[in-house]
């Protein structure tokens, strides 16, 4: 189910909140852990199991940990649990691509199990691993009630696209948490802002990009404005997403970290990554790089370190080429900006968010191809190699099209807006007109929104790959 579909917005989120307001303080979580399991099962009936299996896991085995802490048993239980959830995910997610990789190696022909992915099994496998592993580091104590548990790891705002909520974060919000109109009216905005970026900006966008791929007439500066609508559709579809669900998050109690952070105004690919999907970076910093060492050791073991993050990360997204390129893409300039080029972009501005600019744009070309023989073609073709001429009426058209689009877009991924905002609150006149304002922009995004739904127009989601 869709954060951005008639269901969820008119019939669920309604019949969980009556439920959750009636409910008694000691059966709030059980609201949540139901509500989560039949949110999941709308679309994925069958994989509920799984994820049942996953929570089950990640119970028994952090009481086992716990129990045993400071002992040898406690090490091997913390890895039979790592061991089950990352099995699982590579069942699921990444069999195929072994098998496909086996075939072409040997030439032999396995037959590929082609096993349909589990919606948010990558989010929410991070999220058990991140509370066993805290779980034996001492973080954390274990989880004696099984609803609590299940109820952070089944929580459907930020289920199947995040933000990765660790559970040492929510841990004492599972417990108590304080339910105020403020915040649940902070709540609400957050989530029509989130709401508006996903349909009315990224779905604009995402449907320019579908008819780029769709189209014979591929020139030079067509391949180039797919590319640049696809890297605002990928940043408002999921960082809408995440608005969403932090929205969600403050309207039943809980503070979910941000994960987006305007990523498109740094002056470095590190700081890009300081901004872009926060909670994915910090998981991978704090149980991939810190325990290899991080960059307190030699440059050569710094350096491997790096690129097993971002191999991981590559890997994390998706069970093809292209993705782990895409992962090793970010390795290399990392380490360049690390070891020479950093120093030099911190003293040009403007040079430094060109270069950034120029480095993501391509970045997304390879992340959104259909393999890395679609990734080459379109990274040709946006030099030339390839493309049917240099600019084309096909192109001129979707240009003018989409010119208000892209300008909302290209306008609303910088902080300008929060800061005319920010100002006009500073004034008292312009904060009672933010008060009354604010309610009446919150409508009339659900209805603009509503009206997209109610049309049936172009409404999917691209992290539901993951």
């Amino acid at each position: 189910m869709l954060f951005s579909s008639i269901p969820f917005l008119y019939f669920f989120l309604p019949a969980v909140l009556l439920l959750y307001v009636i409910a008694p303080r000691a059966l709030k979580n059980s609201v949540l852990l139901i509500s989560g399991l039949v949110f999941y099962a709308w679309g994925e009936p069958r994989y509920v199991v799984v994820m049942a299996i996953s929570i089950i896991v990640g119970y028994v085995f952090g009481l086992l940990i716990e129990k045993f802490r400071g002992k040898k048993l406690s090490k091997i239980f913390m890895l039979l649990s790592v061991g089950i959830d990352l099995g699982l995910l590579v069942y699921f997610k990444y069999v195929d691509f072994f098998i496909d990789n086996f075939n072409n190696i040997t030439g032999l022909s396995v037959p590929l199990l082609k096993i349909a992915l589990p919606i948010g099994i990558s989010f929410y496998t991070f999220q058990i691993l991140s509370y066993t592993v805290d779980v034996y580091r001492g973080t954390v104590p274990a989880q004696k009630n099984p609803v609590t548990l299940g109820a952070y790891i089944t929580m459907f705002p930020q289920l199947i696209a995040g933000p990765i909520v660790r559970y040492s974060d929510v841990e004492k919000e599972l417990r108590h948490r304080e339910h105020t109109l403020k915040k649940t009216y902070e709540g609400i905005l957050r989530f029509c802002v989130g709401l508006g970026k996903k349909i009315l900006i990224a779905n604009a966008l995402g449907e320019l990009c579908e008819t780029f791929k769709a189209t014979d007439e591929k020139t030079v500066l067509f391949y180039w404005l797919y590319a640049v609508a696809f890297s605002l559709h990928i940043y408002f579809d999921f960082s809408g997403y995440s608005d969403m669900a932090i929205g969600l998050g403050k309207i039943f109690g809980f503070t979910f970290m941000e994960n987006f952070n305007y990523p498109y105004i740094s002056k470095s690919v590190t700081e890009f990554w300081r901004r872009w999907h926060i909670s994915l970076g910090q998981w991978f910093r704090d149980y991939v790089y810190i325990p290899l060492g991080g960059n307190r050791v030699s440059t050569v073991k710094h350096l491997r370190n790096i690129f097993v993050v971002w191999f991981l990360t590559g890997f994390w997204h998706g069970a093809d080429w292209n993705f782990i390129v895409w992962g090793l893409y970010f390795a290399v300039l990392l380490t360049i900006e690390k070891l020479w080029l950093g120093k030099y972009l911190a003293k040009s501005k403007v040079l430094s968010r060109v270069y950034v600019l120029f480095l993501i744009i391509i970045s997304f070309v390879i992340f959104n191809a259909a393999g890395m023989g679609e990734a080459l073609q379109y990274i040709g073709g946006m030099f030339g190699i390839g493309a049917v001429g240099f600019a084309g009426n096909e192109w001129l058209y979707y240009l003018t099209s989409y010119a208000f689009i892209l300008a909302v877009a290209a306008i609303g991924a910088t902080p300008v807006p929060k800061i005319i905002v920010g100002k006009l609150q500073d004034t008292k006149t312009g904060n009672v007109a933010m008060t009354v304002l604010s309610p009446v922009f919150a409508v009339i995004i659900i209805v603009l929104c509503t009206a997209y739904l109610v049309d049936g127009s172009f409404n999917p989601f691209l992290y539901f790959r993951f």
